[in-house]
């Protein structure tokens, strides 16, 4: 290095953040240590895997159970069908499904969104005709009063009671705005990227020898690269794997290390702790996450105890902007996202059925079975008669005796 070049010079003053910034701490270490060891740029929720893949996860579940439209009676909640119930359940876009409509819903809560999706329900002549969601990039929020607002879309402004608003983990503040996790989640992503970036460095590096060839360097023949290439032809470099090595003791030894591997860097352990900690967090089972052997005691309880209070968000924000009759109400069924063994669906559906409690096309429909005719009434005891028959026994009249 000349001495033009080791001279000091003061620098003027950067922003932070800018990318002659950037420049100058780059140009601490080397290009290869900087790329092996550091990760620059911004990652979104939406790109860590760990995090992408717990809450796609969520959204296929919420996204897979049938919403249901109930009518609350006297004597129970019995299940609506019309074309509204059909309109919510099978196509309430027309351009989509209802499971990709929910999935939508459940990811932009919990990513880009940051706790809110904003769905614009069009009308036409007081009948629903489509249910649009409207990307987080054109959506924003302003505050009228602490507990009033006004929901803008690419420009043009509606009130809360025009609009879906799905909200997920409420302000302290603005109790009608969604939160969700970003903050929570961010150090854990870094982390998790900074894991990822290590690793790839690490498998990349080229600076991993497991065998080294110590030669004497005052010999002309070794001292130049051209020569040690030359050794390595002449006396390492075999035409068979396992073939013997012939080298004069004289001019150079063989010694054998062991590198530096990614358990010695226990970067595994660490891993596996942020993961258990982005589980914790969104309240998934860590076995979604690659951490942990299947539990089905965790898995039906992250469908009661996540799933479900989801579930709850979406299905009370459509009872409540959609629906005008005061009995009416949307019900996602959960039924099918329980981990159950056929048996023990079997033995409930048999219980039930002789106490006169289900029918035996309900006990079919239970078990996934199409129904068939003359099984539609409600039998009990081991005689297996119709209840409505129950006091023409035999053997309650004249005592039984006769």
């Amino acid at each position: 290095m000349s001495k033009e070049k080791k001279k000091t010079r003061a620098e003027p003053k950067v922003k932070k953040g800018t990318k002659r910034e950037r420049d100058v701490v780059s140009w601490l270490c080397s290009p290869e240590a900087y790329d092996t060891l550091t990760c620059e740029g911004y990652t979104s929720l939406s790109q860590n895997p760990e995090i992408m893949s717990a809450v796609d996860r969520i959204a296929k579940l919420i996204g897979s159970m049938t919403l249901y439209l109930m009518e609350n009676q006297d004597g129970g909640d019995v299940r609506v069908k019309n074309e509204l119930s059909r309109k919510i359940d099978i196509e309430p876009c027309k351009n989509m499904t209802r499971a990709t409509f929910i999935q939508w819903i459940v990811k932009t809560m919990y990513l880009e969104g940051e706790g809110n999706a904003v769905v614009l329900p069009v009308f036409r002549r007081g009948y629903l005709e489509d249910l649009r969601p409207q990307p987080p990039g054109i959506t924003s929020f302003v505050y009228t009063s602490y507990w009033d607002y006004q929901v803008i879309l690419g420009g043009t402004t509606y009130d809360p009671d025009e609009v879906l608003h799905f909200v997920l983990n409420p302000d302290s503040t603005y109790p009608w705005k969604g939160e969700g996790y970003k903050v929570t989640l961010s150090d854990v992503a870094e982390n998790l990227k900074q894991a990822a970036t290590t690793e790839k460095g690490f498998m990349e590096s080229k600076w991993k020898p497991s065998i080294i060839v110590k030669v004497d360097s005052m010999t002309d023949e070794y001292s130049s690269p051209e020569g040690r290439r030359r050794l390595l032809a002449e006396y390492i470099e075999t035409g068979r794997a396992g073939e013997p090595w012939l080298i004069p003791a004289e001019q150079f030894s063989v010694e054998q290390v062991k590198p530096l591997s990614l358990s010695d860097l226990a970067l595994s352990d660490m891993v596996q702790l942020d993961k258990r900690t982005v589980a914790a967090i969104l309240g998934v089972p860590p076995f979604v996450l690659g951490v942990g052997d299947f539990n089905r005691e965790a898995w039906n309880n992250f469908i009661s105890a996540t799933i479900m209070p989801i579930a709850q968000i979406i299905q009370q924000e459509l009872t409540k902007k959609l629906l005008y009759a005061p009995g009416w109400f949307f019900r996602f069924n959960p039924r099918s996202l329980y981990n159950y063994e056929l048996r023990d669906l079997a033995a409930i559906a048999d219980d039930q059925y002789v106490r006169g409690i289900m029918t035996a096309n309900e006990v079919r429909d239970w078990l996934g079975m199409s129904p068939r005719d003359g099984l539609d009434e409600l039998v009990i005891l081991e005689n297996y008669i119709p209840r409505g028959m129950i006091a023409d026994q035999s053997k309650l009249q004249n005592g039984g005796e006769e």
